[in-house]
């Protein structure tokens, strides 16, 4: 008999942009992590004490996130493994996971990582278009993210991959083609980021001066939808679709893709169009679908409902327990 599967849930510790040996075209770390300094091992230990006295035993993992983790001075990283130890050993927490540059990866670093408990690495990989990444300042290579990609799996972590959408010189086409080149790599999980154009960086100056457009938002949205089934049908979960949402981000973004239910708006998409197969033509229908997705399946601001309105068929969405996901079960009345 199966066992329930245990809610996820991250305890971040945001390491600003120090370790980084980049400054790539979009970073402006400071407004990313909504902090100005890197916490102390006592800042840490307290940060997991809060966390852990609100959340059940097991259920989150200590995330060490906003910078390159594994870039960082050795003894200052060593430190903050440290102080995540007790939480570990006492089964608070179920494990550690960090973010980093695919160029920041080795078999000496993910030795040490080992050896603290962590079980999952991500990959800040962006895109694997050498020339798109070549334009964005980021430092490394499309051969880096497979190098590296290969090497924590070989070590038996967690594989993460981290692609952006829309970036400076990029393409719908060349998006796609990283995409599929990270399917390839066979991550255990992806974050999908449609490119937010922030502050004080070398992607707002281009911005500014018009060297650089952004996608439209629909654009964005449509191929977001084509790489989450993209990536699901490969068995990869998206466990984070969009930029997070913070009072920063917003007040310091001068442009781009940015919506704080983003996610929400990409799997309307996917229900819109598997409905669009079944509903050829007008009247009245009943989709039933999980009770837990009727908002999506009726889209941001019911906009699949409006949707399918203009061409004269009127839908009602009701839930049904027996769905689960993005199941759906049409009548027409």
């Amino acid at each position: 008999m199966g066992t329930a599967k245990k809610r996820h849930s991250n305890i971040a510790v945001f390491i600003p942009h120090m370790g980084c040996p980049n400054a790539c075209s979009f970073c402006n770390q400071r407004v990313i992590s909504s902090t100005v300094s890197a916490p102390s091992a006592a800042e840490v230990r307290s940060t997991l004490e809060a966390a852990c006295e609100r959340l059940p035993d097991g259920e989150a993992e200590i995330a060490f996130f906003g910078g390159s983790f594994t870039a960082v001075d050795r003894d200052y990283m060593i430190s903050l493994l440290e102080a995540a130890q007790p939480f570990l050993k006492s089964g608070k927490v179920r494990g550690i996971r960090c973010s980093t540059r695919p160029d920041c990866i080795d078999a000496e670093v993910l030795g040490i990582l080992k050896s603290f408990g962590t079980t999952a690495v991500e990959l800040g990989a962006q895109s694997m278009d050498d020339g798109v990444l070549a334009a964005n300042g980021r430092g490394h290579t499309a051969e880096d993210v497979c190098i590296a990609s290969a090497l924590i799996k070989e070590y038996g972590f967690e594989l993460g991959l981290q692609m952006m959408i829309g970036l400076y010189r990029s393409t719908p086409e060349k998006d796609t083609e990283t995409a599929k080149r990270l399917i390839d790599l066979a991550p255990d999980t992806a974050r999908l980021y449609p490119t937010v154009i922030l502050k004080n960086t070398r992607l707002g100056e281009l911005f500014q001066s018009g060297e650089y457009v952004p996608y439209e938002f629909n654009t964005a949205a449509e191929l977001c939808a084509d790489m989450l089934e993209m990536f699901e049908l490969a068995g990869i979960r998206v466990i984070k679709l969009g930029l997070h949402a913070s009072e920063t981000t917003e007040t310091d973004m001068l442009g781009g893709l940015y919506h704080p239910a983003f996610r929400e708006i990409v799997e309307g998409i996917l229900f819109r169009r598997k409905m669009e197969k079944r509903i050829e033509a007008k009247g009245n229908y009943t989709v039933y679908t999980a009770p837990n997705a009727i908002s999506k399946a009726a889209g941001q601001r019911k906009c699949n409902i409006l949707y399918f309105a203009e061409m004269g068929a009127k839908i009602k969405i009701c839930p049904d327990k027996s769905l689960k996901n993005r199941e759906i079960i049409i009548k027409r009345n």
